[in-house]
């Protein structure tokens, strides 16, 4: 009976805002994860992330972003490991959460995996209390 509990608790958990102090107010923290390289070749280069930015990620986030470099390594289909250079966006969402996330995010990971051949963009939210 105790493991029957235990997912349900995590799915509420997942689905509330925490309460939040005065001065801050509930939120929803999306980060995705794009990967610069495609079959062992990095092809997103500078230039062509400042122009994916500039089509399609500001227009989908005009109110603010953080971009961040990251390095990373993941296995893809064919099962080897690859490391890579990568950006991470993260955007917050006041009054947001996970699912207005993904919805705008959808058409900006999709444009990239098509622009840059990308098998995948890893994506987590979290909820969080906001203050400016």
């Amino acid at each position: 009976m105790r493991h029957a509990i235990l997912p349900l608790l995590f799915l509420a958990g997942c689905a509330a805002h925490p309460p939040c102090p005065p001065g801050l107010g509930p939120a929803t923290l999306a980060s995705a994860y794009f990967g610069r390289t495609s079959g062992g070749e990095e092809i997103v280069t500078d230039a062509a992330w400042a122009r994916f930015m500039d089509d399609a990620v500001t227009p989908a986030f005009p109110d603010g972003l953080t971009v961040l470099d990251g390095a990373g390594q993941w296995r893809g289909r064919s099962g080897t490991i690859s490391r890579q250079r990568s950006k991470v966006l993260v955007v917050a969402l006041p009054n947001g959460d996970a699912a207005e996330a993904q919805r705008r995010l959808a058409p900006v990971i999709a444009t990239y995996r098509e622009r840059f051949r990308q098998e995948s963009v890893m994506v987590t939210t979290q909820s969080v209390c906001l203050g400016f």
